[in-house]
């Protein structure tokens, strides 16, 4: 039963401290969502002003995350994946 009450407790602690913790997923998300305009083409087309600020964003994230800056570099990785999402969009 302690143990349980141990689990349950790091598990709050846990949750509790998301909101600080380095944007680990945002960042996985945003270079794939960038790679994957890429292999679609997306770079050779009109959607390449999209990648172009993808890529930049995600420059920024890595900066920002580089610094501690983690809620900044999660809103900039989420904005990188937008981006890259649009460049898939904007292929036609």
């Amino acid at each position: 039963m302690m143990r349980w009450l141990c689990l349950a407790f790091v598990f709050v602690i846990l949750m509790l401290g998301g909101c600080v913790s380095a944007p680990v997923q945002e960042m996985s998300d945003a270079r794939q969502a960038i790679q994957v305009a890429k292999e679609v083409g997306a770079e050779s087309r009109l959607s390449q002003i999209n990648l172009q600020k993808a890529e930049q964003f995600l420059k920024q994230a890595q900066q920002a995350l580089e610094h501690g800056e983690y809620n900044t570099a999660r809103s900039h990785a989420r904005a990188a994946r937008d981006e890259a999402l649009e460049a898939q969009k904007n292929m036609d």
